[in-house]
């Protein structure tokens, strides 16, 4: 019963999305001659202010940006500006909430570390997403270990773009599309100098400052800013600070050529509480465990951008980008997991020596664009094509029980000797191309191709044998070429609303940890692959005058040769994990944004002296479920039993997510109510519903979290906002680790408030 309510629910609120905005639409068209239906280009160049003449804070990807086309797929444009929530620290279920089906890792409260998924991928890091800033990587290898440890301070963000799986043609991997921040850079300043500061405080001990200048003289313009966060945490042990300064400079030496030159460097450094059992989160949801983990990032990225307008209808841009980025941690995680306490040992009289692991990655790319109008039929259409040329390269440093007996951030090594030190390299070269076909005046059509080649290599130590001589990797190597590629369209109902339909192929390339298994225990399948698939929506979005904007769509996303590890058995009688190409995984489902200003539509564009309300419903539907997948284990008997976990829902994959909120806004002042709700999830593939000792494995519970923001300018140059995160309070989390930073499931913050003052001059 519970089951066909569900059913009937996601039903009901997809079609009528469709119906009413088919009708709108539909009257909206009676208004308009045919020829208002022509599918002229829509332009947003690469550097602008998006949303000055809106308060909304959810757009539309135009058709182009710069030298990118966004026609055809399902996109989301956020304008951080009017984003009515907390954007001091990075809380992203407020920024996002209005995208459907965007799943969010809550377990770090500072914002530092961002976990963003969708359609059943993982929100670890956001690694299933392309992570982009102004354009160019700033993941720590897309490659070959796509995590993103930096994620820009909102405050400097001007908007947030997000392109669904069809973006893997322009963008590569991964499956779940591609998330680029576009930060401020002072094109809109029309002074030679401006300052702006934003001061924040809050529960916990949270203090926020924001500080920028920028201005522009003639042909040259700048921004730059320096952001500086610290709090003692909502739990214990979770003490934190952030640094980070940017500065972006651009001269423009004719109408039609510029350079810009980028600089970005962070400090991060945080404390690590551990996860609890659920035993644990009952009793006590802000205790920790772990009083001695650490993690330290630091990162620097740097980009030389040049823009050439070739023609009035002709563009090329070029990147040269860097990224420099060292990760640190140190903790204490025994093999026992969360209920092995951290204690001091009788022996010594000292707590035992911690794990250490650095990475240093040191990488670099070249990417150009080319995007040109040309007639063909008498219809203008698009081409849009590019290269790009990506070395990275990996140091990665371990150390178990080596770190120092002390509670502090420490990465001593108690010998000098590394357990683990290995190089990984990767190499990539890719062509792609996109053109838009505007067949007739409706009607648009844009096929996609993108060749890539991926070269992956790790070489150095792997460990030590039981005997203490070296385990090393003998230059393991994996070499590949392949030929991607996808269609859209798009189909303009009226001038403001339009259907749209994609596929498109994807890939996961195999990743730095695929190729170095623990060689005691593990076995790399000489022949595992690059897991492949694709993307496909199908779907209605667009606009009604200024009080409805609507998007609503249907998916699937093919995940086929996940890789895995299964247990196999050599003739002696021995096992071990045999790493490979396991199975495949299915994700279908709807998602459905709609957001109404009753008031607006009631005065038909007249003034309003009572103020505005709006609101919104975003919902998404996710049957993510394992096709043919292989799983081989010992059973209690020490024999080796095969099943299919062939039905069973994919891990970290809620099936429904809503989130809905209304505002009210009088002149200068407005007020937010926001509710997200996420359904129960699983944490591991055979969707075990009882909580193991260590909290590692069990369900995920649903959970609802209601948030409460305000803003008001007060004077000219003076801005307050204030905010309430989970209001009621609610104790839930969203993930379960196994290993750093938990393990064990990590709670999610509880109640919270900031307050912040921000002024121009």
């Amino acid at each position: 019963m519970r089951i066909q309510k569900i059913n009937m629910i996601r039903q009901t609120v997809f079609l009528s999305v469709l119906l009413l905005a088919s009708l709108c639409s539909a009257s909206q068209s009676k208004k308009n001659p045919a020829d208002s239906f022509e599918t002229k280009p829509k332009y947003l160049p690469d550097v602008t202010v998006v949303g000055r003449g809106s308060r909304s804070d959810i757009q539309q990807m135009p058709e182009i940006v710069g030298t990118s086309i966004y026609a055809g797929k399902k996109n989301a444009l956020i304008v951080l500006d009017n984003v009515p929530g907390n954007i001091i620290t990075n809380t992203m279920r407020q920024v996002v909430a209005k995208v459907p089906g965007i799943q969010i890792w809550e377990s770090d409260g500072s914002g530092i570390q961002i976990g963003i998924a969708a359609r059943g991928l993982s929100p670890n890091r956001s690694w299933e997403f392309n992570t982009r800033q102004n354009g160019y990587d700033i993941a720590a290898d897309p490659f070959g270990y796509p995590e993103a440890y930096y994620n820009p301070q909102l405050q400097a963000v001007q908007r947030i773009e997000i392109v669904r799986g069809h973006g893997a043609l322009q963008y590569g991997p991964q499956f779940g599309g591609m998330v680029n921040y576009i930060l401020r850079n002072g094109s809109e300043i029309n002074k030679p100098f401006e300052f702006e500061t934003q001061q924040a405080a809050g529960s916990d001990g949270l203090f926020n400052s924001y500080n920028a200048i920028g201005g522009k003289n003639k042909n040259f313009h700048y921004y730059t800013f320096f952001d500086h966060r610290h709090a003692r945490g909502w739990r214990q042990n979770s003490t934190y600070y952030t640094n980070t300064g940017f500065g972006t400079f651009t001269y423009r030496f004719s109408n039609s050529f510029s350079i810009t030159t980028e600089l970005m460097q962070s400090h991060i450094r945080s404390q690590q509480p551990g996860g609890l059992t659920d035993a644990g989160l009952e009793s006590d949801t802000k205790q920790s465990l772990r009083s001695r983990n650490w993690f330290d990032i630091k990162w620097t990225t740097a980009a030389l951008i040049a823009h050439y307008q070739i023609t009035a209808s002709s563009k090329l841009q070029a990147k040269l980008f860097g990224v420099r980025g060292d990760r640190n941690s140190v903790g204490y995680l025994p093999s026992g997991g969360i209920v092995v306490a951290d204690t001091i040992n009788k022996v010594t009289g000292q707590y035992n020596p911690r794990n250490l692991n650095t990475d240093e990655y040191r990488n670099y790319g070249f990417e150009a664009r080319y995007l040109g109008d040309y007639t063909l039929f008498r219809m203008k259409n698009t081409f849009s094509g590019g290269v790009r040329l990506y070395t990275g390269t990996t140091y990665r440093f371990a150390a178990d029980g080596k770190g120092s007996t002390g509670s502090g951030y420490d990465m001593t090594v108690s010998d000098e000797i590394w357990t683990r030190d290995i190089d990984f390299v990767s190499r990539n070269a890719a062509v792609f191309a996109e053109n838009i076909f505007r067949v007739g005046k409706r009607l648009i059509v844009i096929p996609g191709i993108r060749y890539e080649y991926l070269q992956a290599t790790a070489a150095g130590r792997n460990g030590f044998a039981a005997n203490g001589t070296e385990i090393r990797l003998q230059n393991e190597r994996r070499g590949r070429s392949f030929l991607l590629a996808g269609i859209g369209a798009e189909y303009h109902v009226s001038s403001h609303t339009e259907l749209y339909a994609n596929i498109t192929q994807a890939y996961r390339p195999i990743q730095f940890a695929d190729l170095t298994a623990p060689p005691t225990t593990d076995v790399i399948d000489p022949d595992i692959t690059d897991a492949k698939g694709y993307n496909a929506d199908l779907g209605y979005r667009g606009k009604v005058g200024d009080w409805l904007f609507f998007d609503a769509s249907i998916y699937h996303l093919q995940y086929n040769n996940r890789i895995g590890t299964v247990t196999q058995q050599r003739a002696d009688g021995s096992f071990y994990n045999f790493r490979t190409n396991v199975g495949n995984s299915a994700s279908r489902g709807v998602e459905s944004l709609v957001e109404l200003s009753p008031v607006r539509a009631a005065n038909k564009n007249k003034p309003l002296p009572f103020g505005d309300i709006s609101l919104f419903i975003s919902y998404s539907y996710n049957d993510a479920r394992y096709g043919n997948f292989k799983v081989i284990a010992k059973n209690s008997s020490n024999q080796l039993v095969e099943t299919n976990l062939k039905n069973k829902r994919v891990e970290n994959a809620p099936v429904h997510i809503l989130r809905t909120g209304l505002t009210y806004r009088y002149k200068d002042f407005s007020i937010t109510a926001q509710v997200s709700h996420v359904g129960k999830a699983y944490s591991d593939a055979n969707n075990t519903v009882a909580v193991s000792p260590n909290a590692q494995n069990g369900r995920i519970p649903a959970y609802t979290v209601t948030d409460l923001a305000a803003s008001c300018r007060v004077a000219k140059k003076l801005t307050v906002k204030a905010g309430i995160n989970n209001l009621g309070n609610e104790r839930y989390f969203t993930r379960r680790a196994g290993g750093y930073p938990g393990p064990g499931a990590l709670p999610a913050d509880g109640r919270t408030y900031f307050i912040s003052l921000g002024a121009k001059f």
